[in-house]
C-alpha cells in the first residue's frame, strides 16, 4: 500500500500492488481464522463447562456434512493462495524480452553495477521511469540478496551462478536498496539507492557519463586477448570449437545425449569448468580459466557472446604473447559452447 500505512513502504513498481494484494489477502485469511478459532474455543469453554462434579456429558455424534464442509473450505482457500502466489511469482521472476539489461556484481560490502551502454555505478542504480529493467546478478564472494522494498523485488545472489530479476518503476524518486542476506561484519552497511528518473533526465544522465566501455566491447577485447577466435571462428573453422555467433539462447547438444540451453549460467560454467558439459563432436581440450578471469570479466565475455548474431564476424586474436596461465595455445575460455 502507500506510505501513509505504518511499516509498509510505498508502491513504486508495476508489481508492488500485486504483491501487496496477495500479502494482505494472506494476512486477512490468517487474522479471520485466528479470531474465529479463538472465539469458538472461548465459547465452548464457557458453554460446555462442567457445572457439577458429578455431571456426565452427553455423547456427541459425528456429522459427515460438517466434516465435508470444513475439509472443502480450507482446500479452496489453500488453492486460491497457491495459484495466486504462483501467478505473482512467475510474473516477478520471468523477465520480459524487451527489458534494459543491467549487470550486477555483489561484493563484500558493495553493489557494482554496469549498464549495457557502459556506465558503471557503485551502490547506486539510475533507471528511467516506465521502462522494464532486467538485472543479471552474480557475486564474487558470499551469498548476498538484492532487495528494493518499494519495488517488492528481492532475490538471493549466489556464488557460481547468475540470478535474474526485473522491475518497472512507476514514479520518479530515490528508493532504498538493501542486502537482505547476512554476508559478514559490514552487512548492515551494504546499502544503496535506486534512482528513478524521467526518461529525458535519464538520457541526460547517460550522455553525461559517456566514455565508458560497454560490457560487449570490453568482452570483445578480452576475447581477442585470450585467443578465443582460434577455436571459435565464425563457422567453427578448424574443428576445435563450435561457432559462438547466434549461439546464445539456443540448444547445446552434449556428449551425454542431453540438450541444454545456452544461457549466462552455461557460458560461465563452460569457461570455469569446461569438462562439465562437453558439446557433442568436440574433445575435452580446453583448460579451465578458474582464477584467471574475474566475475567482471566473465560478465564482459557473456555480454559479447550475447551480442553476436548468426553470421557475425568474430575477430581474430590480437598479436602478442598469450596471457600467463593459458595452458594451451589457441584454447579459449568459451571452448565448450555451441
Amino acid at each position: 500500500m502507500q506510505s501513509w500505512i505504518p511499516l509498509v513502504p510505498e508502491q513504486a513498481s508495476t508489481l508492488s500492488s500485486k504483491v501487496d494484494a496477495l500479502y494482505f489477502y494472506l494476512s486477512g485469511v490468517t487474522l479471520f481464522f485466528t479470531i474465529l478459532i479463538s472465539a469458538t474455543l472461548i465459547f465452548f469453554v464457557i458453554r460446555y463447562r462442567r457445572r457439577s462434579p458429578y455431571e456426565i456429558p452427553r455423547p456427541v455424534a459425528g456429522s459427515h456434512k460438517l466434516e465435508t464442509v470444513w475439509t472443502i473450505i480450507p482446500f479452496i482457500i489453500a488453492m486460491t493462495m497457491f495459484f495466486w502466489g504462483a501467478t505473482v511469482y512467475f510474473q516477478q521472476y520471468k523477465p520480459p524480452e524487451n527489458a534494459i539489461e543491467v549487470y550486477v556484481v555483489g561484493k563484500q560490502w558493495m553493489w557494482k553495477l554496469q549498464h549495457a551502454t557502459g556506465q558503471r555505478e557503485i551502490n547506486e542504480l539510475h533507471v528511467p521511469v516506465g521502462r522494464k529493467i532486467k538485472l543479471i546478478m552474480t557475486t564474487e564472494d558470499v551469498i548476498h540478496d538484492f532487495f528494493v522494498p518499494a519495488f517488492r523485488t528481492k532475490a538471493d545472489v549466489v556464488p557460481g551462478r547468475y540470478q535474474t530479476l526485473w522491475f518497472e518503476a512507476t514514479k520518479p524518486g530515490r528508493y532504498h536498496l538493501f542486502c537482505a542476506e547476512y554476508c559478514g561484519t559490514n552487512h548492515s552497511g551494504m546499502t544503496g539507492s535506486v534512482i528513478v528518473m524521467e526518461p529525458r533526465e535519464f538520457d541526460d544522465w547517460l550522455s553525461g557519463n559517456t566514455g565508458n566501455t560497454t560490457p560487449a566491447v570490453a568482452g570483445q577485447q578480452l576475447y581477442q586477448t585470450l585467443g578465443c577466435a582460434s577455436c571459435h571462428g565464425p563457422n567453427g573453422e578448424g574443428g576445435r570449437g563450435p561457432t559462438l555467433a547466434g549461439a546464445f539462447g539456443g540448444p547445446a547438444n552434449l556428449e551425454s545425449g542431453q540438450s541444454v540451453t545456452i544461457d549466462e549460467g552455461y557460458i560461465r560454467e563452460s569457461i570455469l569448468n569446461p569438462q562439465a558439459k562437453l558439446v557433442k563432436g568436440f574433445g575435452p581440450i580446453m583448460p579451465t580459466f578458474q582464477g584467471q578471469v574475474s566475475e567482471d570479466q566473465l560478465v564482459q565475455l557473456i555480454a559479447y557472446i550475447k551480442s553476436l548474431h548468426a553470421g557475425a564476424e568474430i575477430p581474430a586474436r590480437a598479436p602478442g604473447p598469450s596471457p600467463a596461465g593459458t595452458a594451451q595455445p589457441g584454447a579459449s575460455p568459451t571452448r565448450n559452447l555451441r
